[in-house]
């Protein structure tokens, strides 16, 4: 029973679209109707506001965080072992891409991502932190950063084992799954990068 309240209070917090949310109280566009149409923290960013993308990216992030680092700090006195960590980060990561509480229609994940990465470990996360920043940087593209950190996440934790970390098999289900679900939710932006007409960080709402 705990396992599974845990997981379900876990999507319900990652339900929470704080894209939507930012907008509204900070009397913005709903961002679902502008730019890519994606509640998140870049295409928050189209609508001008930089303090409201800043807010979303935080937030986003955090919702991915908390209720991973609960469990990984607390769950063992309840019996919650690695498994329930495991779902407990998917779950949340569900609750950002299908939304109960905005129709199941929710954004990519990159910043619930990264929460959950740096709940589960934090020197991963900041590895799969710096590879997006260095990306997003050299490229400006939002969405081929998001692919390689997808792709890295699951592999450093892997080559980590023994060295820098131990390794779950549970936890690294959990990170091929959000790196897969992350591919499949960027596959129209797949589609424009190869095309060359993907939007650039920064670039206006139309």
């Amino acid at each position: 029973m705990p396992a599974f309240l845990s997981t379900l209070a876990a999507y319900l917090i990652g339900s929470l679209s704080f894209a939507v949310i930012v907008s509204r109280v900070m009397g913005l566009a709903d961002p679902r109707s502008y730019g890519s149409g994606n509640p998140g923290a870049t295409n928050v960013l189209r609508s001008g506001s930089k303090k409201a993308a800043v807010a979303t990216l935080l937030l986003d992030a955090a919702k991915g965080w908390l209720p991973v680092a609960l469990v990984r700090h607390f769950g063992a006195s309840h019996g919650l072992g690695d498994g329930t960590v495991a779902l407990v980060a998917v779950a949340a990561f569900l609750g950002h891409l299908y939304p109960v509480f905005f129709a199941f229609k929710g954004g990519k994940g990159v910043a619930t991502a990264a929460g959950v990465i740096l709940a589960l470990q934090p020197w991963l996360g900041l590895a799969v932190l710096l590879a997006w920043l260095a990306v997003a940087f050299v490229t400006r593209y939002s969405s081929l950063a998001a692919l390689v950190a997808a792709v890295l996440a699951p592999a450093l934790y892997l080559l980590g084992d023994g060295r820098l970390w131990p390794v779950s098999g549970a936890v690294l289900l959990a990170l091929l799954a959000m790196g897969l679900l992350l591919i499949w939710r960027h596959r129209e932006n797949i589609r424009r990068l190869l095309a060359g007409t993907e939007s650039k960080i920064g670039a206006k709402k139309s």
